[in-house]
């Protein structure tokens, strides 16, 4: 026989040993009952050592025990439990305490304070003072249902901060051309704002409505950047009748038409730190390739044409390799495994030109992609492709490559659109 103490009642141990009684009604398996309460054991307030303890005193129980009118009883004494679990004796008085505190456990102590019990030839317990693991089975169900809440929290908690990252990364995006294009507009006021809130991102696990509040500032604050900018980019009546009455050519008439003004944004990456000169033509601009690190590298204009025109023309937004990566996760899975971490524009491309024989694409198609889009874009439409074909939407990637290709000769190509569509996909 083993003592167990006289202990100082409290509401905690009175609500144990309401459970141990209603446990007593219920045939819950013991597996259920362990699983369910190691799920949510950290969420109730236990520890590690608690759930030590609380498994050592499972083992000692058999099936029989958790049956219907039954009560698993654990007597094994203290010497027994400290030599299995590690414990101290008083760190084994506080794991055991704290168990019946959170109402996982019960005492159950004999008119003598000892620990004992015994069973009948099948194994039944027939008369035991101990530790009552009753409360588990009565308190199974409810565990279960709060493990299905939390696991619910955490999706849309994870939802909500793959929505606050597709907003914070465009509003970074059209900020930074704005900036870097020289447009008109309160860009700096609306920057100040996005610094504001992003020092407002938790740093630690949040509760839900602190993510769902963020997200809506970060909306709110999307709209007005993209308000702002398509009223910067969109060329105004009053300039059209300025360049009329000046006599400007029919040229530079057409090129201040807003027909011939297309405020979607066009892909521009490099891999070069320093802003570099774009001069293809307009038709290739849908495929020129941008700054890949953050802030965002403008293209230098060059001539007084240009920069009479700069208002008018709408800036492209610069799409980096990490936004890539994000928006086309089977191929940066690939491209980590194969080459390690991609740090720009060139690891993309030499990734992606290892990989493309894996999908079926032909040289010969890989080299008319280079050709008409140029490396980095090349590489940036392999990567959307490959990612494609992963998820069983492309079933020719050779034939959609050139598909792209050719699009690109149209000025009907636009990759930037295609990889914030599939990162906006990804948060809804």
């Amino acid at each position: 026989m083993q003592s167990s103490g006289w202990r100082k009642a409290t509401a905690g141990l009175a609500f144990a040993e309401r459970y141990a009684k209603a446990g007593e009604q219920e045939a819950v398996p013991k597996s259920r009952a362990f699983v369910a309460v190691k799920r949510v054991g950290a969420h109730i307030g236990l520890k590690a050592g608690d759930m030590m303890l609380l498994d050592t005193l499972g083992a000692f129980t058999q099936a029989q025990d958790w049956e219907e009118g039954r009560r698993p009883i654990v007597w094994a004494s203290n010497a027994y439990l400290m030599e299995q679990t590690g414990f101290s004796l008083s760190a084994l008085k506080r794991h055991a305490r704290r168990l019946a505190e959170s109402g996982v456990i019960a005492f159950k102590d004999s008119p003598n304070g000892k620990r004992w019990g015994r069973r009948d030839e099948d194994g039944v317990i027939i008369e035991a003072y101990g530790f009552d693991l009753s409360p588990l089975a009565a308190r199974a169900e409810e565990f279960e249902q709060l493990q299905a809440e939390l696991q619910a929290e955490r999706e849309l908690c994870q939802l909500l901060k793959r929505q606050i990252t597709v907003s914070r990364r465009m509003i970074r995006a059209r900020l930074e051309a704005a900036l870097s294009g020289a447009l008109r507009g309160p860009w700096v006021q609306l920057h100040e704002v996005f610094e504001e809130l992003l020092g407002k991102l938790p740093r630690r696990i949040v509760a839900s409505q602190t993510l769902d509040r963020l997200l809506g500032w970060f909306n709110d604050l999307q709209e007005r950047v993209e308000a702002a900018f398509l009223k910067a980019t969109r060329p105004t009546e009053s300039v059209e009748k300025q360049s009329l009455t000046q006599g400007k050519t029919t040229e530079h008439t057409q090129e201040m038409n807003p027909r011939e003004v297309n405020t979607d944004p066009h892909i521009q990456i490099t891999n070069q730190p320093d802003p570099v000169t774009c001069n293809r033509s307009e038709t290739e601009q849908a495929a020129c390739v941008a700054p890949d690190p953050e802030p965002a590298v403008p293209i230098e204009r060059s001539g007084r044409e240009e920069e009479a025109q700069m208002e008018a023309r709408p800036r492209g937004v610069a799409l980096d390799v990490p936004t890539i990566m994000q928006a086309c996760p089977e191929f940066a899975t690939w491209a980590r495994d194969l080459g390690g971490y991609l740090k720009d524009w060139g690891d993309v491309y030499r990734v992606a030109g290892r990989l493309r024989p894996m999908i079926g694409v032909s040289e010969h198609a890989w080299a008319a992609a280079q050709e008409g889009l140029g490396k980095q874009a090349a590489a940036a439409a392999m990567v959307l492709v490959f990612d494609k074909h992963a998820k069983g939407e492309v079933a020719s990637p050779g034939g959609y490559l050139r598909g792209m290709v050719e699009k690109a000769g149209a000025g009907e190509l636009h990759l930037e659109r295609s990889i914030y569509g599939r990162l906006i996909g990804q948060a809804a």
